[in-house]
């Protein structure tokens, strides 16, 4: 009976054999990926609170298109993933080539405002002309790498969905031993180098990013893996399918731009209240990163595994795999909340580099993880929910249903009312914004879960095999 249970929702032998080759090395590559960001944290906070606040300003334009990034991404992997489950190559290709123009369309967007009006983004979120006038130089480094992360984005999808996850690893692996190294060359002026404070943090992570990119490329090129496709097929697809991109994938980033922008909002309400209050968000944040990394390899093993089963037409197989993720996931977010609780003094400490951080920051950071803690069960299941289960589904509108209305309509008026109304200590401004987004969310998710009707195939084996199981009912 026990057995039965356990094998029901939290998996089997096989099912963990699959989870595990999936998401043990994407979260390896988050991973790093957060220690990237995080040796830029802890080296730019021994410059102070100004450095350390507007370079986390900076990166907040930086969040915003990288997420409008992986919504495109997220859209095609709904597509590759499922093809993948009946090995159609051309197909496979061709969304691998809209998404190629896209992700450079976003990239060059983002890039231009980035490039030739960084005082005015950093404008957005504080008023100290020292912190402004930071941002804007790193910001305008930065915007340089955006076309690289569109590249590197679409190839590391297109790898994942398709189960070739080791390469991304490695590259990051690269990428980030490089970053470290240019890091603490460039910010502090080591071995002959001008010392360059944040604009060298940027210029490291400009160099460290193009590195990637090329040796993604030029590595599945020699290896010949899925990225190395026709020209042909890259451009072969017509109206009809740009259409079904369409539908698909702009309601995944409608839904990913809509929550980055009123996560953008928040940031401006946190900034406007002091940025010593910001820099504790940003120390949080960081933390945070790393946090996730396993959370995010669990949803992008299940968005390959669950989209996989329903493009080869398994429905009953795929909404199994998918309960087990939706409880496996809560579980393994209790105990990284509790853990983070208990030792959060010396995750902040961290941070606190030559005791230049103000008393302030340090405690907003503290008692911002105490929130984490007790809400990312709470927060987590929206996420496997929407990201890892609905969308690999094929349903992609839900998501952005939900965001618009929880975001925009509860969590965002209610924190501008906590902070600017009620004028609410700092904290309770934050609780109130964690609270008002996840709660309704999460009833939401759960309901929409149950009644099934998120498995929409994009593939005909899907198609059809919905269609004889609506009959046979």
């Amino acid at each position: 009976m026990i057995k039965t249970l356990s094998n029901k929702y939290l998996g089997d032998k096989d099912f963990w054999a699959r989870a595990l080759k999936l998401a043990l090395p994407i979260s390896l590559q988050n991973l790093l990926a957060s220690i990237y960001s995080l040796v830029d944290t802890l080296m730019v906070s021994s410059l102070g609170d100004v450095a350390l606040s507007s370079v986390g300003m900076a990166n907040q334009w930086n969040w915003l298109m990288q997420l409008a990034m992986f919504g495109l991404v997220s859209g095609a992997s709904v597509f590759i993933a499922q093809y993948w489950g009946v090995r159609d190559t051309k197909k496979i290709n061709q969304f691998y080539g809209l998404t190629l123009i896209h992700m450079l369309a976003v990239s060059l967007i983002f890039g231009a405002v980035a490039f030739f009006a960084p005082e005015f983004v950093i404008g957005l979120f504080n008023d100290n002309a020292e912190v402004i006038r930071s941002g804007a130089t790193y910001l305008f480094y930065m915007s340089l790498c955006y076309p690289a992360y569109a590249l590197t984005y679409t190839f590391s999808a297109v790898l994942r969905s398709t189960e070739h996850v080791r390469l991304p690893m490695f590259v990051s692996l690269l990428t980030t031993i490089e970053n470290i190294v240019l890091n603490y060359i460039l910010i502090f002026g080591k071995f002959g180098a001008p010392a360059l404070g944040v604009a060298g943090a940027a210029i490291a992570t400009v160099i460290s990013v193009w590195t990637g990119t090329i040796a993604i490329w030029a590595i599945s090129i020699a290896v010949k893996n899925t990225l190395r496709a026709p020209l042909r097929e890259l451009l072969s697809f017509d109206r009809a399918l740009l259409f079904r991109y369409y539908k698909v994938g702009i309601p995944v980033m409608g839904n990913e731009f809509l929550w980055a922008l009123g996560t953008v909002c928040y940031n401006i309400i946190f900034g406007n209240l002091g940025y010593q209050y910001y820099t504790g968000v940003t120390i949080f944040r960081t933390f945070e990163g790393v946090a996730f990394v396993l959370f995010v390899g669990l949803c992008n093993a299940c968005c390959v595994i669950v989209g996989k089963a329903i493009g080869a037409g398994k429905p009953e197989e795929a909404y199994r795999d998918a309960l087990r993720f939706s409880v496996i996931v809560p579980l393994v977010s209790f105990f990284v909340g509790i853990t983070s609780i208990i030792f959060r003094h010396q995750i902040v400490s961290i941070f606190n580099i030559g005791a230049k951080l103000s008393d302030v920051t340090i405690a907003t950071a503290a008692g911002i993880i105490i929130i984490y803690g007790l809400i990312i069960p709470f927060r987590n299941i929206p996420y496997i929910m929407i990201v890892g289960i609905f969308r690999s589904g094929g349903d992609t509108m839900t998501g952005m249903k939900y965001d618009l209305f929880c975001v925009w309509c509860i969590a965002l008026p209610l924190t501008a009312i906590a902070a600017f109304v009620l004028k609410l200590p700092f904290l309770a401004v934050y609780l109130t914004m964690a609270f008002g987004e996840d709660c309704v969310k999460f009833i939401l998710c759960i309901r929409r879960f149950r009644s099934r009707k998120w498995i929409m195939p994009v593939t005909e084996q899907g198609q059809s095999a919905i269609a004889e199981s609506t009959n046979v009912a």
